[in-house]
């Protein structure tokens, strides 16, 4: 498909609006055709109204006309996932419960787009409660990959990341709590930021939960953050960020200190040719300048399964409550898979519960005194799209997930980078990550290893 105004990123549509080249009609009208044009096969989009985005971007025209818009990127297209609310619109989860709850109020993310003027141009899909790394919903069928139907979008910002790929707009944000925006990012070849701990603020925040941007470059995740990366009170567990500055300059390496894991010492074994295209990367970091040491495994087994057993007995405390016709609504895998969680004690519960706090202590005191740490970000690359997981046993540990859900744990900045295509196509990501409080260290990082990549 040959590029057009959809594909443009959100540098260059702000400056085109500001120099009168481009209206935000003209783009959203395209974006509106490349949904039209893909989505029937892709299925990115929860809700898509193609006459609200036409008003809301004329009405971004109209201000870029008078010299008054709101911000540097008003009328740029966003879209957001589908849990994070926008005031008036249902939220169920990725489940076909009927009777989904309506969003009585927006989200901090959704008040910071619409003060930007960012045109939100739809809301993406995800699985069922957000608890499968695919796009396998039970409401919305399946998301696929914008790069390959016939693979998973990953999950489960699962629309997001297919939107992101696909051109929707330059700006996509989805939710991560294991790596559900690192996931989408390495399957379709993104740049996926799962941000520090609070850095972006939710009105449901819990242990791991993150927000974060799926961009197609490391700048317009820049950009994105510049807009939704700022306090509100709501979020009553974040922690107070020095103001940060969000410059899109790549950053290179040189005299950095530099972990490069590649076992993870649980899950899944690495593909070679991810395993490759890691250590390929690694080699890249060093030749900018930079010390690269290897870094042990610091995550067994014990602690991954008592993390996801705690996630089981989480959200089996929300099946139980649901009648018999709103359980069988609920995708089987998911259902069989919080099941598990039935039989446990309250004390085996509370153990399982404090994995949590273990993982956070294991992964600061593993990475501690490195700038960053290279590793994949999964272990396998994308299945097919039908496919609810790559290991398809719902009552196996989350096996995929052994090098990203340590960073939500800790509360560190980590993400997701392209580093290259396997033999058969599959696209393999390079995870980042830093210390909490350093995302704008590791974005410009990114952005320059995009720029050297594929030397």
């Amino acid at each position: 498909m040959s590029p057009t105004l959809a594909d443009l990123d959100s540098g260059t549509l702000a400056e085109s609006y500001a120099n009168g080249i481009l209206t935000p009609t003209e783009v959203c009208e395209d974006v509106i055709t490349r949904i039209e044009l893909r989505d029937p096969e892709l299925n990115a989009l929860y809700l898509f109204n193609a006459a609200q985005v036409r008003f809301d971007a004329a009405a971004a025209t109209k201000r870029w006309v008078e010299g008054t818009p709101l911000s540097t990127f008003d009328g740029v297209p966003v879209t957001v996932k589908e849990n994070i609310a926008r005031a008036g619109q249902p939220m169920p989860d990725g489940t076909a419960i009927p009777h989904p709850p309506i969003a009585q109020h927006n989200a901090p993310i959704t008040d910071r787009l619409i003060e930007a003027g960012a045109i939100i141009v739809g809301t993406t899909t995800m699985p069922d409660w957000g608890m499968l790394s695919s796009g396998v919903s039970s409401l919305h069928g399946i998301t696929r990959n914008a790069l390959n139907p016939a693979l998973t979008s990953g999950g489960s910002s699962a629309g997001a990341g297919t939107a992101a790929a696909a051109g929707y707009g330059p700006f996509h944000v989805g939710s991560d709590i294991g790596g559900s925006i690192r996931l989408p990012g390495s399957w379709q070849n993104l740049i996926a930021l799962k941000p520090s701990e609070g850095l972006i603020p939710l009105d449901v925040p819990y242990d791991g939960r993150v927000a974060g941007p799926l961009t197609r470059t490391a700048a317009d995740s820049i950009r994105l953050m510049s807009i939704i990366a700022r306090p509100d009170k709501r979020d009553y567990l974040a922690r107070p960020y020095e103001k940060m500055t969000w410059s899109t300059a790549p950053l290179i390496p040189n005299g950095m200190r530099i972990a490069l894991q590649l076992d993870a010492g649980s899950g899944l074994p690495v593909e070679a040719e991810t395993l490759a295209a890691v250590q390929r990367a690694a080699t890249l970091f060093a030749d900018a300048g930079a010390l690269v040491e290897p870094l042990n495994p610091f995550i067994d087994l014990e602690v991954l399964s008592g993390l996801v057993d705690f996630w089981r007995s989480l959200f089996y405390a929300d099946y139980e409550i649901l009648s018999k016709t709103e359980r069988a609504c609920v995708l089987p895998f998911i259902a069989d898979w919080c099941c598990a969680g039935a039989d446990f004690s309250a004390a085996q519960t509370v153990r399982n519960r404090n994995r949590i706090d273990e993982m956070a202590r294991l992964t600061r005191a593993a990475t501690s005194g490195y700038d960053l740490i290279l590793s994949p970000v999964t272990p396998v690359t994308a299945f097919a799209a039908e496919d609810p997981m790559p290991i398809n046993d719902p009552l196996e540990t989350m096996g995929h997930i052994s090098f990203t859900v340590p960073y939500n744990m800790s509360g560190q900045p980590a993400l997701s980078v392209g580093a290259g295509v396997q033999a058969d196509g599959r696209t393999i990501g390079l995870q980042i990550a830093s210390s909490i409080g350093t995302d704008p260290m590791l974005l410009r990082v990114a952005a320059w290893f995009e720029s050297i990549r594929d030397r």
